[in-house]
């Protein structure tokens, strides 16, 4: 069989597993030991697993993921979320949409201790979603937006998809973080402005003035000021040079423990929780991690990305228009599978590939570019049809809302996501000011 075939065949197993509902990580694995035995045989192979398999979770650096996951973790569980949400709406709730615009900030403000689009989705929805409705918001606005500000969870710093890329590409990750400050800003603006423009131009699916209680602000503003803190902590000293990312998310973890212990919202329950589902979530990070390996080691042993790579040079095509070419992919594949697999199983095979295209980058600065793009690119899966992951978990929780009202609210936010990956493809500079800033 050719490299081509012998490639194909490993998708199709990995597909067909996933299909029928093998876990993703067994699905990648199991394509990735059968692709490895057919072309290099047993022995090999267990070699392979014997010494990849320790190199990779022996290294330091993968220990950030479960501190930034904690971090995360004892947020939810300590209220933080309710904090954040009553304080961007005290400020934004007079205007028209003004609680589905408290409800991005609020998921951009949580995602800076959270880390995680899921978890951001799930835990504002829990918050936000039953007092929009209280308020008069249509079930398709409220789930479309809690869906879309969920995605925030992965851009805002700390991201733990970017501490992958940034592991496999072998890219700061202080670098990385600073790379997506400006590019979650412009998102989070036309999140926002998405909202202004949809509630006047559709109108009924929000009240035209919410009520909102100024008694609370005050006490609203107390209960964000702890975030605040956490977030100065951490990013200052990982800036300043007192500490590395990984010593930040242990920081930082503790910290939000303090605040949430203070807060009297985090018992041994609570506590409990957190640390459980920090190991269920890293577990089954490392579980894809390990099967993402496996599977690029037997297609690498294809040769096919070489290949790839030397037929695209060949073609002399715009590397603009490779890059977007790459971008479509990504669309495609982050919304049918989960945005993890989608970067373990693709940069291997693209980044060698984008590093070698002339791009008016050049370096570490094309790889952090290039990381921002895709992790941008992925954002907007989590939120297309026909599947958007995100929007499947909002609209799980409003038994009343039917998913095909979900997908019609989510078009404005699509087309604001769009804009604003155009425009990063573009304009270069606007991921990358930060890092020349800071060295």
């Amino acid at each position: 069989m050719t490299p081509i075939v012998v490639t194909l065949l490993i998708f199709a197993l990995m597909l067909v597993l996933m299909a029928v509902r093998v876990p993703i990580a067994a699905s990648m694995f199991v394509a990735g030991f059968v692709g490895y035995a057919a072309q290099a045989g047993m022995e090999p192979l267990l070699n392979h697993l014997k010494t990849e398999s320790f190199a990779r979770f022996s290294s330091y650096d993968l220990s950030v993921i479960p501190l930034f996951l904690l971090m995360g973790q004892f947020a939810s569980q300590g209220g933080l979320s309710r904090a954040l949400f009553r304080f961007a709406n005290g400020v934004l709730g007079r205007l028209h949409g003004g609680m589905a615009m408290a409800a991005v900030v609020a998921c951009a403000a949580f995602g800076a201790v959270c880390g995680s689009s899921v978890a951001t989705a799930a835990t504002l929805g829990s918050v936000a979603l039953p007092e929009m409705k209280r308020h008069g918001y249509s079930g398709r606005l409220a789930t479309a937006t809690l869906a879309a500000g969920g995605t925030l969870g992965i851009i805002v710093p700390p991201s733990v998809i970017l501490v992958i890329y940034g592991i496999l590409t072998e890219q700061n990750i202080a670098k990385l973080f600073a790379a997506a400050m400006i590019p979650a800003a412009l998102m989070v603006l036309a999140f926002v402005v998405g909202i202004a423009v949809y509630v006047r131009m559709v109108p009924g699916h929000a009240p035209a003035h919410d009520e909102v209680e100024t008694t609370n602000l005050r006490e609203a503003v107390s209960g964000v000021g702890p975030i605040a803190v956490i977030f100065t902590i951490v990013f200052g000293g990982i800036y300043g040079g007192i500490f590395t990312p990984t010593e930040g998310a242990a920081v930082g973890a503790a910290a939000t423990f303090v605040v949430a212990l203070a807060r009297r919202e985090l018992g041994l329950r609570g506590i409990a929780a957190s640390f459980y589902s920090t190991a269920m979530n890293a577990g089954m990070i490392f579980a894809i991690f390990l099967g993402a390996d496996l599977l690029n080691a037997s297609l690498a042993l294809t040769q096919v990305p070489n290949q790839l790579a030397e037929a695209v040079g060949a073609m002399a095509l715009p590397p603009m228009a490779v890059i977007g070419a790459i971008m479509l992919l990504y669309l495609v594949l982050g919304c049918i599978m989960d945005e993890l697999s989608v970067i373990l199983l693709t940069v291997p095979i693209f980044f060698p590939l984008v590093m070698g295209l002339p791009l008016g980058v050049e370096g570490a600065e094309k790889a952090i570019w290039f990381g921002i793009l895709v992790l941008m690119t992925v954002v907007i899966g989590l939120i297309t049809p026909p599947v958007g992951l995100n929007v499947y978990i909002v609209n799980g929780m409003a038994d009343d809302v039917p998913i095909a009202e979900s997908y019609r609210g989510i078009v404005p936010f699509l087309i604001a996501g769009l804009v604003c990956l155009l425009l990063l493809m573009l304009v270069p500079e606007l991921s990358i000011w930060t890092v020349r800033l800071i060295g």
